[in-house]
């Protein structure tokens, strides 16, 4: 009489997040969907000079309350100014995501970051404009060297 049991696949997504969740919680994330998510919470400008390292949580002798913690974040060096004046509004996000006052305060650590975000695509240079510029140069008598002044013109006049 043999057993006919039948094992389903499982999506690799269950099976990742047991692992990936244990690796977190060593870093006292009481979810990875701060990391995970780190763009959506605090918004792609904060997220491109910044990302969440762990939280550090204080152990409280009353077992009923659990201080928030501090949310460490790796930022490059000169972006660490502008993190502390953004910190009120990172800890807002961040508590705002989870639906609770987890965080209290920031700590920066100063150190390349480990994932580099994606590029920001370059700016469009408005051809017409360009165009206009390099006609204004007639002094210049090589057609790709006035092509590529019109091009930088065009670049520094939108900015």
């Amino acid at each position: 009489m043999a057993m006919n049991k039948r094992s389903h696949p499982k999506p690799l997504a269950d099976l990742v997040a047991r692992c990936v969740n244990d690796a977190f919680a060593r870093q006292g994330f009481t979810s990875c969907e701060i990391v995970t998510h780190w763009d959506e919470i605090v918004g792609p400008e904060v997220a491109a000079i910044a990302e969440p390292i762990r939280m550090q949580w204080i152990r409280s002798r009353d077992p009923d309350e659990s201080p928030p913690a501090t949310l460490v974040l790796r930022v490059e060096g000169p972006a660490a100014i502008e993190i502390q004046h953004m910190a009120a509004v990172i800890i807002e996000r961040v508590n705002r995501y989870l639906g609770w006052q987890a965080v209290a305060r920031l700590a920066l650590q100063q150190a390349p970051l480990m994932r580099r975000g994606r590029k920001l695509p370059r700016p469009k240079i408005d051809e017409a404009s360009a165009a206009a510029i390099a006609a204004q140069m007639t002094g210049i008598a090589d057609d790709g060297l006035r092509a590529a002044l019109g091009r930088l013109g065009a670049a520094i006049k939108r900015t």
